[in-house]
């Protein structure tokens, strides 16, 4: 389905869109980042949140190290500098996660229970990546958004323009 380098790419686009992200939000005022603007998780605080939260869920299954939380809002942390070196800190988890993927792992299936459904699961263990890069996306959309209802441009957030990955 995919191959390693795959995650090794989405792994940068990840840490190179958080640190790019992060670095904007932190001179958006606290009010404006906590300000309920209608999002799935009402603000941009709440999301960036999730997308952290949901991050050490799906490392927690593929490493076999769980990640206990009780809600899929559940807050993290309310300090904001905090929440962003806990985010850099996942990053470097999911570059070295990333780093040590080989075919045969991606081959085989992922066990797991959900949080919404309990029930034992089983998938593809490239599927479960393939949606971990994709969640991170989707969110990172919401992110976008929010940030322009505060008034900030993010720029580009296109894959392409992660540095060093098109030649001229």
């Amino acid at each position: 389905m995919i191959e390693p380098s795959y995650a090794r790419l989405l792994a940068a686009y990840n840490r190179w869109m958080n640190e790019k992200l992060y670095a904007l939000c932190a001179g958006i005022p606290e009010v404006e980042r906590r300000r309920d603007r209608g999002a799935f998780f009402h603000s941009l605080h709440g999301t960036l949140n999730h997308l952290l939260l949901a991050d050490r869920l799906w490392l927690g299954r593929f490493l076999a190290r769980p990640f206990a939380a009780q809600r899929l809002d559940q807050e993290l942390s309310r300090d904001f500098e905090e929440l962003r070196r806990e985010r850099a800190a996942t990053d470097a988890e999911i570059d070295a996660f990333s780093a040590a993927l080989t075919p045969d792992r991606l081959a085989g299936e992922l066990h797991y229970r959900s949080m919404v459904d309990p029930r034992p699961r089983r998938m593809p263990f490239a599927a479960a990546v393939v949606h971990f890069f994709n969640h991170q996306t989707h969110h990172r959309g919401q992110v976008t958004t929010l940030m322009h209802q505060c008034g900030v441009d993010p720029g580009v957030t296109d894959l392409l323009w992660l540095p060093g990955l098109v030649q001229s």
